[in-house]
């Protein structure tokens, strides 16, 4: 990999609108991590180490200088499905090997072919992952108890209606702030991340107003670990990479589309073109990373890469120093996040 063009005539200035860029954009993924993470069927903990080491390494190896990657909102149902049906432990295998799959098709060119994927098949896929993500959420948002997550849509649907009895008007009324928050502030204040100022005060109003009210990411799913995991080299047996195939197939093209997508969002925001091919390989690369210590599948997140860009980013350094930030406030203020709401 060729890092001087990229860097040409950076300095001193051009670093400080990274580093600010990068902070910004590394605080509001700090709570869409955990977020994706736990729609996906796993702790919180391993959506910010994917958001730490697959972070990193898709701005250090990726093709666009813009592109922020970590979990996203499109991986959920996949992921979701693959937890159910194989576990964690398989989860992080065929995640790996979706990041051989990734590198393969940069490596024989293939970055340029997606390009050309239909975009009514675009825009219906993104729109059927917008309607899973907003249901999935029905259950937190009424805060229910005892809701139990399966597979398939319908299931899922019948079983928050056979829950409805269990609301908590707490809950209801905090994430009721957090959206007219998340939705006025983008016209008020549109240089200000949405999402980080409907967490920050929708959770202080909670922690101040109504405390043991509703539960937390702590009562939940216990404290978050202040470290990374151990590197662990997942368990590769024949058979057990004929059995995932499949799945890290799908999450290798959905992967390799959805950041290239993210890509040219990127250039049209700022003029500049990125490589597709090479894109395609620093994906490859950040998901063969990413489960060596614990991490889920990554790719490139469009709406965090455009709030790198709306905040002065300049070049890969800001999605580096994004990936920093992330592992600072883990190795730093882990107990704190756990009291999130």
């Amino acid at each position: 990999m060729r890092f001087s063009g990229r860097f040409k005539g950076y300095n001193l200035q051009k670093f400080q609108k990274d580093l600010i860029a990068g902070i910004v954009v590394g605080v509001v993924a700090i709570p869409l991590g955990m977020a994706f993470a736990i729609a996906s069927g796993v702790e919180p903990e391993y959506g910010l180490y994917t958001v730490v080491v697959a972070g990193i390494c898709i701005s250090l190896f990726g093709g666009s200088k813009y592109q922020i990657g970590g979990p996203t909102g499109a991986f959920v149902p996949i992921l979701f499905g693959i937890v159910i049906q194989y576990g964690l432990e398989n989860l992080l295998i065929a995640g790996f090997m979706a990041g051989v799959m990734l590198v393969l098709f940069g490596l024989f060119k293939l970055g340029k072919i997606m390009k050309f994927v239909p975009k009514p098949v675009i825009v219906g896929f993104t729109a059927g992952i917008a309607v899973l993500i907003f249901t999935e959420q029905i259950a937190n948002f009424l805060g229910l108890r005892n809701v139990e997550k399966h597979e398939n849509f319908h299931h899922n649907m019948f079983e928050i209606a056979q829950k409805l009895g269990t609301f908590n008007v707490y809950a209801i009324l905090t994430a009721v702030i957090g959206l007219v928050i998340l939705l006025v502030s983008t016209k008020v204040m549109p240089k200000v991340p949405g999402a980080l100022l409907a967490l920050l005060i929708s959770t202080l109003v909670a922690v101040v107003f109504f405390p043991d009210r509703m539960a937390t990411i702590g009562s939940t799913y216990g404290e978050i670990p202040r470290h990374l995991p151990e590197f662990q080299f997942p368990e590769l047996t024949l058979d057990k990479m004929v059995m995932l195939f499949p799945a890290a197939l799908v999450i290798a093209l959905l992967g390799g589309l959805e950041s290239i997508l993210s890509a040219m969002v990127a250039d049209n925001m700022k003029g500049s073109k990125h490589d597709s091919n090479k894109e395609l390989v620093g994906q490859g690369i950040a998901n063969m990373a990413a489960p060596l210590f614990g991490g889920i599948p990554a790719t490139g997140a469009i709406a965090r890469t455009a709030t790198n860009i709306k905040n002065g980013a300049v070049s890969p350094v800001s999605g580096v120093v994004h990936g920093v930030v992330v592992l600072l406030v883990l190795l730093v203020f882990a107990p704190s996040i756990s009291f999130s709401h």
